[in-house]
């Protein structure tokens, strides 16, 4: 990047092909960070906020490419050492210091579930690939109960820095060649630029709608707009000779289409896929303009002295705003409009301080400028703090307080008694010391089909069946839906091992067993519904059991035509199911959906040890997707419904700990220990019903 003096900016340079201060483009960083800041902080108007990122994609491809090609030009070859080292000494000091204060802001104010998790986001952080970390756990099912990480804008810098140390690399082979041929230069980059720009745009486009969650965060998806901002400068000297009334009109139009996509794009838009067409191409047009449109073009806005000043904050703005926002969310929960204005506002403060003695400092000394090793060594070092706050952070969370030895034959659900529905929950321990799983770890106390890898991830479309129970018996029942009837495998393994049944399963992720879709992600879940349609041919074909056992969190269907979710759609679909399962001889039995604790049980009870009963405990309720399941079984002859959830909530109280196990994992899902206690209840209820309907 070339050295920007803020004090006096040189406005000429602007119409420079050959380099220099462009006031317009320190505007448009100040609109980028700007309207991130806004977006952020759950401000009106600006719903589509966080194409700021896309803004400093495009200027960021800009201003590096350009660097690139000038050294190309003057000298035929790229100096590797001496671009990492200006990246190294520009980014990694301040970002250390924004680390080390978010692991501290982490443990001072957010709860001790995250401390480990986010510890680990830090680490990925300091380390620059924690955008891979966001896009594997926007797509992890069993990761939904985690909160926005502090550090979740750091997947845009990790971005960026993967962009700095392949992006040379990939203009030095180009110079290679343009050397070796006598090539001339700007053309043959383009030609080279397009050749990357237009596979990431369309693997963008495809990516965005196949797995919207996994396509915000990788840098395949995002490498196009960064090469958006590469062409532009590739093209200095063409458009430096536009005439200037035409620059002015495509700078100006620029800023137009931009302004229109903050205002007009929403979370609901499928990013960044062709959408974020919008901002990168307006602000390309902006700094595409800017080389010819001098004072005629948008320069007069965005070079006024105040946008250039938040422009050259930026950086250090965009550090430290986003921690503080999760930090007072932390201490006062959801942030008013005005609480949120006022955070952001305040980062201005931290965001100075670093920016003026931290990353101009070290960005400037002479012992660091004069050699590369020495800014290469900085840069390491502030990258191995950074990943060493993380690691604190990460081990400042491994214990929670609480006994698990103790508790390792705990009884569960046995405590409540047998035989009959319990009414009342004497047997409660109102002070349980010691638990299984520890609450730092319920979210991995999960059903073994998940290590077996047989619970199908919410993009594919792939049928999984996996065995348990009496794996020799040629008696098969299986256990067929979303997560919900996953969650049962511990109990529905040891009644099949004890009652000499093979338990097959069929899980797929937020899908529950039906030929209506839902809606996920804002759109027609269709890819459950051609898993589901897939499963029902095995189910009365080739693979069919004696039994078959649902369940389901889902209420209500979507109706495609009206936009609407209606019960009877979910309702009508089980029915078809069931009913072409019965006339195939194979009945069900639909188990009901359990409990909604209203509150993320494992943290509520990390955070409040002396009071957890107290505290912790949630009224009963039928689950939110018991009443289409028993409506469903009341008009199927051959279907059957039952109903544990008095068990995991007894005496219509929703108990965080029951017999020293803990009773939920995540959501509504119920721990895998707290399963296998309820085996003897399953057993109970399931297996007179499945000898009754199959005569077995």
């Amino acid at each position: 990047m070339t050295q920007q003096t803020l004090s006096n900016p040189d406005t000429s340079a602007a119409q420079r092909p050959g380099g220099g201060f462009r006031p317009d483009v320190e505007g448009l960083r100040a609109i980028a960070v700007g309207t991130v800041l806004w977006y952020h902080a759950g401000l009106p108007i600006l719903s589509g906020g966080f194409a700021g990122v896309d803004i400093f994609f495009v200027i960021s491809g800009f201003l590096i490419t350009g660097q690139l090609v000038r050294e190309v030009e003057r000298t035929n070859r790229i100096s590797l050492p001496r671009f990492y080292a200006r990246r190294a000494k520009r980014l990694f000091p301040a970002a250390a210091t924004a680390l080390v204060a978010t692991a501290i802001l982490t443990r001072l104010t957010l709860s001790r579930i995250d401390w480990q998790t986010f510890g680990g986001d830090i680490m990925a952080a300091a380390a620059y690939f924690v955008n891979w970390r966001f896009a594997s756990r926007a797509v992890d099912y069993l990761a939904e109960d985690v909160a926005p990480s502090p550090v979740q804008h750091f997947w845009s810098l990790a971005v960026e820095e993967q962009y700095y140390i392949v992006w040379p690399l990939l203009l030095l082979v180009l110079a290679l060649v343009i050397r070796r041929r006598s090539l001339p230069v700007r053309p043959t980059m383009a030609l080279g630029l397009a050749l990357i720009v237009l596979p990431s745009l369309a693997w963008s486009i495809h990516l965005t709608q196949a797995n919207p969650a996994r396509a915000y965060f990788v840098t395949t998806t995002r490498l196009w707009e960064l090469g958006v901002g590469a062409l532009v400068a590739v093209g200095t000297s063409l458009w430096s000779r536009m005439p200037r009334p035409a620059a002015a009109a495509i700078a100006w139009s620029g800023l137009a289409l931009l302004s229109v996509g903050l205002l007009v794009q929403t979370t609901s838009t499928p990013w960044p896929g062709s959408a974020a067409l919008v901002p990168v191409l307006g602000s390309a047009a902006v700094i595409l303009g800017g080389f010819a449109a001098g004072e005629a073009g948008p320069v007069r806005l965005l070079g006024i002295r105040p946008m250039v000043w938040i422009g050259g904050l930026s950086y250090s703005l965009y550090l430290w705003h986003w921690p503080l926002v999760v930090a007072a969310t932390g201490l006062w929960g959801k942030l008013s409009d005005w609480q949120g204005a006022a955070v952001v506002t305040a980062s201005l403060v931290p965001a100075y301080l670093t920016h003026r003695f931290v990353e101009n400092p070290l960005r400037y000394h002479k012992a660091v400028s004069a050699r590369s090793a020495v800014a290469l060594g900085l840069g390491a070092a502030c990258s191995l703090i950074g990943v060493g706050a993380g690691v604190w952070l990460h081990h400042a969370g491994g214990t929670s307080g609480f006994s698990t030895a103790s508790a390792r034959n705990a009884v569960g659900a046995g405590s409540l008694g047998t035989g009959a529905t319990p009414t009342s929950a004497p047997s409660i321990d109102m002070h349980p010391k010691a638990m299984t799983p520890d609450p730092l770890k319920a979210t991995q106390d999960v059903p073994q089909l998940y290590a077996d890898g047989c619970q199908v991830a919410q993009p594919s479309t792939a049928v999984i069946s996996c065995t348990y129970g009496d794996r020799s018996s040629r008696k098969i029942i299986a256990m067929v839906g979303d997560s919900k009837m996953g969650q049962w495998l511990p109990a529905i393994d040891a009644m099949g091992k004890a009652s000499g049944w093979q338990v097959r399963t069929y899980t797929k992720s937020s899908c529950p067993w039906n030929p209506n879709p839902i809606r996920h992600e804002n759109k027609a879940y269709t890819a459950c519904v051609t898993w589901g349609k897939d499963v029902l041919r095995r189910l009365t074909g080739p693979e069919k059991p004696m039994l078959v056992l649902t369940s389901g969190i889902r209420s209500a269907a979507y109706d495609t035509r009206t936009g609407a979710e209606e019960q009877s759609l979910m309702v009508s679909g089980y029915v078809d199911y069931w009913a072409a399962l019965g006339k195939a001889g194979v009945p069900v039995i639909a188990i009901a959906d359990t409990p909604q604790p209203g509150k993320v049980v494992y943290q509520c009870v990390l955070d409040h040890p002396s009071d957890l009963m107290t505290a912790c405990k949630g009224d009963w309720n039928d689950g939110t997707g018991t009443a289409a399941l028993k409506q469903a079984a009341a008009q199927v002859e051959t279907a059957r419904f039952v109903d544990f959830n008095d068990w995991i909530c007894p005496a219509h109280q929703c108990w965080p700990v029951i017999g020293e196990v803990l009773v939920y994992r995540q959501g509504s899902h119920i721990t895998a220990t707290y399963a296998a206690s309820l085996a003897p209840e399953v057993a109970r209820q399931i297996v007179p019903l499945a000898r009754e309907l199959t005569d077995s």
